[in-house]
């Protein structure tokens, strides 16, 4: 198969779950197809280490934007722009005209499948076209802006996203029914986004891991250690970890007074670390490797109150053997069993109430993080996740698809 891979903002470096997901299809689709990737990169990217590791890839175009960010002059344009369109703001910020060029190009030059990587990068794909194309639907959009608005106090702020995310809705049933196939993260988000867009054919491939990279390595764990890793640029983790310090710690420091957490991962805003300092909380931005902080900790936490998709953070700590406390929105679309393999709350009360369980009794503890990393192991391989994601594109690129 000849296949064009579009991408917004970036492959590289491997520092998110969305990225992770994506690296791993195009890798082993590259083994046995065509692939050129066209994708954009931002000043913390780097294109040519992109090309140096997906080697197989017949071509990999890199274009350089900066997606704007909210606060500045660009995005107040990009905002009045998307409301004088039909585009939610989050596509109308990520229209590349040199991405769509190239995009053009390749086109007509002759593709089999067109994959357009995320929702955003519908923006720049003629989906419904010519040209088959699978939209890969790491997230269910609509709902993350849907769960902003939920948490949101401000009445402009709550009403702005209100709108926002019925705006996003549409728009995303509208890509849906134009595909020629969709693909989601996991049977949850395929439902949701199948119920948006009836008609439309979505199906769901799971999330995996490098359980070889990730794996246990006889660290001793701090007994009263707990760890967060995620992308701290990304409001949902910024969120969950604030409300973390606001409303759980507290209570578990008044039974345990000498408990400590690493928050681990890159670009974390001044409020988080201001907050961090004054909480007792360590706060490291970007870091060469999370497995060490990983590792050290006797619980994995994922407090998320947003997010949509499939937290690939969560089956890295499975695969090292560790014992996960999450909320429902956290393990949302994974292929766990509470009580099984992690723990799940979502009221303040609970989690601290499930951290303390898993801190107290070490032998649980340890019976849930080995049933996690059993499980990861078995069954959810990027080999295994991507040749599922191959066959997909072969139904699509058939002449008989459709």
């Amino acid at each position: 198969m000849r296949i064009l891979w579009v991408k917004i903002g970036g492959l590289w470096p491997l520092n998110m779950g969305g990225r992770l997901r994506s690296f791993h299809a195009i890798a082993e689709l590259a083994k046995r197809h065509r692939v050129t990737v066209l994708t954009t990169h931002g000043p913390a990217d780097d294109p040519e280490g992109l090309k140096a590791n997906l080697k197989d890839c017949e071509r990999i175009v890199s274009i350089p934007y900066l997606i704007p960010k909210a606060g500045t002059s660009r995005f107040a344009v990009a905002l009045l722009g998307s409301w004088l369109s039909s585009y939610p703001v989050d596509l109308w910020k990520c229209r590349v005209p040199a991405l769509r060029s190239k995009v053009d190009e390749a086109l007509s030059a002759g593709v089999d499948v067109c994959v357009a990587d995320f929702l955003v990068a519908a923006a720049n794909v003629p989906v419904g076209g010519v040209t088959p194309t699978l939209l890969f639907e790491h997230n269910v959009e609509y709902m993350i802006w849907k769960r902003l608005h939920a948490v949101e106090t401000r009445a402009w702020r709550r009403a702005l996203l209100a709108a926002e995310w019925r705006r996003m809705r549409r728009y995303e049933a509208r890509a849906c029914r134009q595909a020629r196939l969709t693909v989601a993260v996991s049977e949850a988000d395929r439902a949701l986004l199948a119920a948006n867009a009836p008609g439309a054919d979505i199906r769901a491939i799971p999330t995996g891991v490098d359980a070889s990279y990730f794996h246990p390595n006889g660290t001793a764990e701090k007994p009263a250690r707990l760890v967060f890793t995620g992308s701290m640029d990304w409001y949902p983790n910024e969120d969950a970890i604030i409300h973390f310090m606001e409303a759980i710690l507290p209570r578990l420091r008044r039974r345990i007074p000498g408990l400590t957490i690493a928050v681990v991962g890159r670009n974390p805003s001044e409020r988080l670390k201001a907050l961090g300092a004054a909480k007792g909380v360590q706060i490291t931005g970007t870091v060469d490797d999370v497995r060490p902080y990983v590792a050290e900790a006797a619980v994995y936490v994922v407090p998320l109150r947003i997010g949509g998709g499939t937290r690939l953070k969560i089956f890295e700590a499975l695969a090292m053997g560790k014992a996960v406390v999450s909320t429902s929105v956290g393990a949302e679309g994974l292929p766990m069993t509470p009580g099984q393999h992690f723990l799940q709350a979502d009221s303040p009360e609970d989690f601290a109430k499930a951290v303390l369980a898993l801190l107290e009794d070490v032998p649980r503890r340890r019976a849930i993080g080995e049933a996690g990393r059993r499980l990861v192991e078995a069954r959810y391989s990027w080999a295994q996740v991507g040749r599922e994601f191959e066959r997909l594109c072969e139904e699509v690129a058939s002449p008989h698809a459709g």
